[in-house]
């Protein structure tokens, strides 16, 4: 009885008129169908990286190119090959010409050191990598024998008089990174990324796959409950989220958009939101390499930009700062959140700084980046979300997998084309996530969550972020969203402190405003615990610091403050 509740699926009753709550998803290879959009918006930019415009004729002509290297490097349909790229063209280029190939895109992330470069390359099988220049060294590092690398520069598609802006971007990533002296022609297997594109033409091998079998990317998760798992994701998958997102939000016009693309790409929400589902309704990416708030800002007027895809650390940033009220907010049509839980002090002062609301959404690795999200001019605030079409999403108990009463808080359960096949070469782990329920596959996603009476979801905690005291169960959330409403406190992350005779203790690292530091001590912020929370909730331990551990993606990483705990 609990489960017919969420499959009748009371959130398709709020979706925008017109979107369906089950669109069809093409049977058909990704680059068939980015090869329409590039002879149907050939003249269009793709790309532009500062400044530098790369046509989607120019772009599907490299894509091609590369194809063809790597085929005649002997890579083949199902092999892996690695990215270890900056957020660049090359990137782009690259990740399409090995699906081009029927080969699978492993990205790796840039700040990864050499030993998690060879768990990934190791675990994936990939024996090819195209990497940056300035991460070259780390390659070597890893002792293991490729049998190709691929070498490229940032600065090989920046216009020419922004060459120069190679190396800032180069010194805003890493002050330790040197692009390295690189013989090429005096090692066997090393090849230079543009001479590549120089000597081949733009005739790849032509691929037969099966979109719902073969995969396209194997994206590593952040090891966040041990080693990085890959998750597989195939054809189908892909171009499954690319339908739902696109459906769901209908005020995506093709061939008209333009995107801020910021995020990195090797992370699955840049990769698939903010790159793969931009190119395919043949938008134009202005992108960049790091993070700088004023260049975001000047393109956002100065490229007329539309679509802006963020997470909770970048807004929370960007409301403070001094240029934010000179952006002409109201022309873009949609700026969405994800990747991190979206707090209601931001969201309320994005609103009374700018006069427009920020769409939060949700998704992870194993689901091809999205599932959720608030329907356009139907936002609840600390909800993320409906279901999209083709998604259903249900709560259970964790323990037991059974389904709990609707407005009951459990761990959610999802399923639909976007799910992930399982985890590479790891079955055990699979098996621990995809649940068979009453012949149907579900992915238990780790997240406490549950669902109001029309259907929207709200988030409370990760499982491995529960707390346990004395009995009763802490999300870290409810502490964190309340202290957020402090007027003097900027940051916040809350975890458990083992403690034996009680089980954990909750502990409430903190940052303070500028001002308010040296002024707000322990007790003040006690003192405001004991006004809201219950007494099981307030921290029995506050740390006051300059800064919290984030993830790349901007999270506050939980994770990393619990292991300074363990360093002693």
């Amino acid at each position: 009885m609990q489960k017919d509740v969420y499959l009748a699926k009371p959130w398709t009753k709020f979706y925008v008129e017109g979107v369906p709550e089950f669109v069809e998803v093409p049977q058909v290879p990704l680059l068939e169908v980015f090869e329409q959009v590039v002879k149907k918006y050939a003249k269009n930019t793709a790309i532009n990286f500062y400044g530098k415009k790369i046509t989607y004729q120019e772009l599907g002509d490299h894509i091609d190119r590369l194809a063809t290297a790597l085929a005649d490097l002997g890579l083949k349909k199902g092999d892996r090959i690695a990215l270890y790229l900056l957020n660049s063209p090359q990137f782009v280029i690259s990740y399409l010409a090995v699906l081009k190939i029927g080969a699978i895109v492993t990205p790796i992330n840039p700040v990864y050191t050499s030993i998690e470069v060879k768990h990934q390359l190791s675990d994936s099988g990939a024996k090819t990598i195209i990497c940056q220049d300035i991460l070259y060294d780390n390659v070597q590092k890893t002792g293991l024998k490729l049998d190709n690398v691929i070498i490229t520069g940032i600065g090989e598609y920046l216009p020419f008089i922004k060459k120069a802006l190679g190396k800032s971007l180069i010194g805003k990533i890493s002050r330790d990174m040197e692009i390295p002296d690189i013989k090429i022609a005096e090692e066997k297997g090393l090849y230079q990324y543009q001479e590549l594109l120089k000597k081949y033409p733009a005739k790849p091998p032509q691929i037969e796959i099966n979109p719902q079998e073969h995969l396209a990317v194997l994206a590593y998760t952040g090891g966040t409950t041990g080693p990085p798992k890959g998750a597989m994701l195939t054809h189908y998958n892909l171009m499954s989220v690319y339908k739902q997102v696109t459906t769901f939000w209908p005020v995506m016009e093709e061939g008209k958009e333009v995107v801020i693309a910021f995020l990195p790409f090797y992370h699955i929400y840049g990769q698939i939101v903010a790159m793969f589902n931009s190119l395919f309704m043949g938008a134009t990416i202005v992108l960049f390499t790091t993070v700088d708030l004023d260049d975001i800002l000047l393109a956002i007027d100065g490229q007329k930009a539309t679509f802006l895809f963020g997470v909770p650390t970048f807004f929370e940033y960007l409301k403070e700062h001094d240029k934010t009220g000179r952006t002409n907010w109201k022309r873009l049509k949609l700026i969405t959140c994800g990747a991190d839980t979206l707090h209601e002090t931001t969201v309320d002062s994005w609103k009374k700084r700018t006069g427009t609301n920020i769409v939060e959404g949700y998704g992870m690795t194993e689901t091809t980046a999205v599932t959720h999200a608030n329907p356009m001019g139907r936002s609840k605030k600390g909800s993320f979300g409906l279901p999209m079409s083709n998604v259903v999403a249900a709560v259970i108990n964790p323990d037991t997998n059974e389904f709990i009463p609707q407005g009951e808080v459990g761990e959610m359960i999802v399923k639909g084309p976007n799910i992930m096949q399982g985890y590479w070469q790891a079955q055990a782990e699979t098996d621990k996530v995809l649940i068979e329920k009453e012949g149907e596959l579900w992915l238990k996603t780790g997240d406490f969550v549950k669902m109001d009476e029309e259907g929207y979801f709200f988030f409370y905690d990760r499982k491995r972020d529960l707390i346990k005291y004395k009995g009763y169960s802490v999300f870290a959330r409810d502490i964190e969203d309340y202290l957020y409403q402090h007027p003097q406190i900027k940051q916040v992350g809350v975890i458990g402190v083992p403690e034996p005779t009680v089980g954990q203790l909750v502990k409430a690292n903190i940052v303070l405003q500028n001002e308010a530091r040296g002024k707000v001590s322990e007790e003040d912020i006690l003192d405001y615990c004991r006004q809201g929370l219950a007494h099981y909730k307030i921290p029995k331990i506050i740390e006051f610091r300059g800064e919290l551990p984030q993830t790349d993606v901007g999270k506050i990483s939980r994770r990393e403050l619990r292991e300074e705990l363990e360093e002693f």
